[in-house]
């Protein structure tokens, strides 16, 4: 393949609509001399206070990822330039890993990915026997269990119940953590068990090499030719369901904005607010699914319906039957797919 010649580009400068145009491989940005250094630079010194001697390699790419069986660490491009995180904003809402204490929790989770593979820890029957199967198949969405006190909580959205290897890459994670008493934080927690054994093997490994140190860096900023506008088309798609207007079609079809119509309107979130507790326990009692879920969807429902300040006119009766009727079919779906409509694949992380 032909390589392509750089552009000159100003990314303080640029207009959004010119640089939504240009390939991603084109952008001039590069970790040196950013703040992603220092935060690279304190990861680095984490590891060497513990006697890791194992410093894994950071790059740009796609997003946060460790490649499988790989003991690189790949960081979202956009991270290296304020242009390009108030863009990531701009169309995701938030940009994953902005500002410094984020980037640290991200960069010790995927540090753990990376020494998990350098020093062969997922092969073990010990550790195979504390996190499960390493071999078992990344499913495309999981279910979380927010009360357990079998796992650890780092990173949000209760990851370490994701997968087994998660599951160790969180646990580190919180070994790993600067002036954390994980003994205290955990104490009669079942995850305990596991931070104990995170923390045997890592005296294990103490000022030893890794038996691996292959890092191919897949998804690097090089190779990613698509353009920016379609980079976030993709995206957006891939996230629809952790976005706020995920529900607009929903609710912009069956109600109206005050003020376009007319003002006798009753609010949504009026009726939202009345009937809730109804509306759960309805859908609980039908689907078979916890009422904390369901409770988390319509809050959702509710937060959107506010915003956009949504108005009926319609009976009460026939509002909630509408908001029952839309909910369950999230909730079964959730209920077979992991998820409240469709399906994602995605990397592994």
């Amino acid at each position: 393949m032909k390589k392509q010649k750089k552009q000159n580009i100003n990314l303080d400068t640029i207009l959004d609509d010119a640089l939504m145009d240009i390939p991603i491989s084109q952008l001039p940005v590069q970790i040196k001399g950013t703040w992603l250094e220092e935060c690279i630079q304190q990861l680095y010194e984490e590891l060497t206070e513990k006697g890791i001697v194992f410093k894994p390699e950071c790059y740009l790419a796609d997003e946060w990822l460790t490649p499988e069986k790989e003991t690189c660490i790949g960081i979202p491009f956009y991270l290296a330039h304020p242009t390009l995180i108030r863009l990531e904003k701009k169309f995701m809402m938030d940009a994953e890993g902005e500002g410094k204490p984020w980037c640290m929790k991200l960069l010790r989770h995927e540090a753990g990915h990376a020494l998990c593979y350098a020093y062969g820890f997922h092969k073990r029957k010990k550790w195979q026997r504390t996190f499960g199967p390493s071999t078992l198949e990344y499913k495309d969405t999981y279910k979380s269990r927010p009360y357990s006190k079998n796992y650890v909580r780092h990173l949000d959205g209760y990851y370490a119940q994701y997968h087994p290897e998660e599951d160790f890459v969180e646990t580190f994670a919180v070994w790993l953590t600067p002036g954390l008493d994980w003994r205290e934080k955990y104490k009669g927690w079942k995850a305990l068990a596991k931070l104990e054994y995170v923390d045997r093997l890592m005296k294990e490994i103490h000022g030893r090499q890794p038996r691996r140190k292959s890092s191919e860096k897949f998804w690097r900023l090089a190779t990613l030719r698509m353009t920016l506008r379609n980079y976030y088309k993709k995206k957006h798609q891939f996230w629809l369901e952790e976005l706020p207007d995920f529900h607009d079609g929903f609710l912009r079809k069956n109600f109206t904005e005050r003020g376009e119509v007319s003002k006798k309107g009753v609010s949504l979130t009026e009726i939202l607010r009345k009937y809730q507790r109804n509306i759960i326990h309805s859908i609980s009692r039908q689907s078979g699914e916890k009422q904390y879920v369901i409770g988390d969807l319509l809050k959702d429902i509710h937060k959107r319906s506010k915003e956009l300040k949504l108005v009926t006119l319609d009976d009460e009766i026939i509002v909630v039957l509408n908001l029952t009727s839309y909910a369950t079919s999230l909730i079964m779906n959730y209920l077979y797919t992991g998820r409240f409509r469709g399906e994602r694949k995605k990397k592994k992380k």
